[in-house]
């Protein structure tokens, strides 16, 4: 039986708690993710990457940056501050609207988004076969938009329905009241409400506001896109899943200005070509990601998608795909009295155009990535851990193993190392047996290994082993940084 055909262990026979331990685990021990400030016990859901983590998430902005700049003539990038005027956030509604409706729970003190309990109960009453309860109650839910006061209307919701606390049972609930999710913060020497400043709670505010100043030292004409990489902070009190939901994560998010009435052609053409992206570019199976329409938009949009994974503990959001009409640019003209409209110098046309927004978490989309790349398997009658990740994702690219490290052999090998380290990022490893330095180079998802023997000091070649399939074949060594080159197009 071949390598290939062996049997493998999917990880879908393990259960979410067990696949989740599996992961944290692999992440920390092997330097992909540490929990922060772990010597002095850490902090809630703040994580730090690690020499292996900090590679495979800039291969991912990387290769999110390209698609967006480099292949697009008419989008360019920005990096704009964190920190901005205060009024932006009033312009943009996040001072007035950024809030969650949360409820308490006094036996334990614990604190639960109101909304999530109770779409978590439908789900429950709908696999438990419920139908008809399921759809009374979510009629009550969609009414509390409309209610005069929605905290009270959730609150009664959840007493009417006896809902508890999922992870204790209990329900001694407080009453919902609203949390703003913003972090706020004193600039200057005085700390008092003239000096509030907040860490942003998203990127796009940082892109609008510099519509014209892009349009302008670019040169674009509508339609044209802006693209950025940045951090966001958001202060959830509803955390958790591992790297999933944290309060200080990495945004990356395109915002493409359109003509008015012509967003909807672009919204599909962008929904299109981003879903095709986490297939074609990073590799994920089609088969763990899902659409999802919001029936309910927020404040700002005209049509809304999610793009889904299937991560071990439920299917959840990994990028948002959002027509938001005028809504942006339209408020910061009213709150900063500057002209946000765009000029057809062709037809003299003036109005404000239309945003369609493609936004997408890049920590969210590293779990996501080593959920689906997590393999169990036998190789040569041995057990293995396996990251299948793209070769274009995975942090290190090669692995140079000499048999012996003393010797013509071990220069070789050095010689082989530093000639693919100016173009790959690459590991050396000559300690313990072959076959354990394979398995280590699995576990972190390295594709291929570059092993120097004894043939090679005859005819300079090297056994390069594939490692999805444990297979070998030869090359020479003259070759290896070519045939890398050539396996990461």
């Amino acid at each position: 039986m071949s390598n290939s055909d062996q049997s493998r262990v999917q990880t879908a026979s393990l259960s979410p708690d067990k696949v989740m331990h599996k992961l944290v685990s692999l992440a920390k021990r092997r330097g992909f993710i540490f929990p922060s400030s772990e010597i002095y016990g850490g902090l809630s859901s703040c994580f730090d990457y690690g020499p292996l983590g900090s590679e495979m998430k800039k291969n991912i902005k990387d290769l999110w940056w390209h698609s967006m700049t480099r292949r697009h003539a008419n989008i360019v990038g920005i990096d704009a501050s964190i920190m901005m005027n205060p009024t932006v956030w009033e312009a943009s509604g996040h001072v007035a609207s950024f809030n969650d409706p949360m409820i308490d729970d006094r036996t334990t003190k614990r604190r639960y988004r109101a909304d999530h309990l109770i779409e978590n109960h439908i789900e429950k009453l709908r696999r438990d076969g419920k139908t008809e309860q399921a759809a009374k109650v979510q009629k009550a839910y969609e009414a509390v938009a409309e209610a005069p006061d929605a905290n009270r209307a959730l609150y009664e919701l959840i007493l009417a329905e006896a809902i508890k606390a999922p992870d204790t049972g209990s329900g001694d609930w407080t009453e919902v009241r609203q949390f703003n999710l913003m972090f706020q913060c004193a600039m200057g020497a005085v700390a008092d409400t003239s000096n509030i400043v907040y860490l942003r709670p998203e990127t796009a505010q940082g892109i609008f506001v510099n519509f014209h100043n892009v349009r302008e030292a670019s040169r674009m004409k509508v339609p044209f896109g802006i693209a950025q990489i940045g951090k966001a902070f958001r202060n959830e009190i509803v955390k958790g899943n591992f790297i999933f939901r944290m309060v200080e994560f990495e945004q990356m998010e395109m915002q493409y200005f359109v003509k008015p009435g012509t967003q909807i052609e672009a919204f599909e053409a962008w929904r299109e070509e981003r879903f095709n992206w986490y297939i074609d570019v990073l590799g994920i199976n089609r088969e763990k990601l899902h659409w999802y329409k919001h029936d309910k938009l927020a404040h700002y949009a005209d049509l809304a998608y999610d793009i889904k994974f299937a991560f071990p503990f439920g299917i959840e959001e990994i990028e948002g795909i959002h027509s938001r009409t005028d809504f942006d640019l339209s408020q910061h003209q009213k709150y900063s009295g500057k002209n946000m409209e765009y000029i057809d110098q062709t037809t003299n046309e003036r109005y404000i155009p239309y945003v369609v927004e493609t936004s997408s978490g890049s920590d969210r989309l590293f779990l996501a990535l080593l959920s689906d790349a997590y393999q169990e398997d036998v190789v040569d009658g041995e057990p293995r851990v396996m990251l299948k990740l793209s070769p274009r994702v995975a942090p290190v690219k090669a692995a140079v193993l000499p048999l012996m490290k003393k010797g013509e052999m071990g220069e070789k090998a050095d010689r082989l190392r530093d000639d693919l380290s100016k173009s790959f990022l690459v590991q050396y490893d000559d300690a313990a047996s072959i076959g354990k330095r394979y398995r280590r180079q699995d576990e972190i998802g390295t594709p291929f290994c570059f092993t120097v023997d004894h043939q090679s000091l005859e005819d300079n070649t090297i056994t390069v082993r594939y490692r999805d399939s444990a297979s070998q074949e030869r090359i020479d060594m003259a070759r290896a940084a070519e045939f890398l080159g050539a396996k990461l197009v």
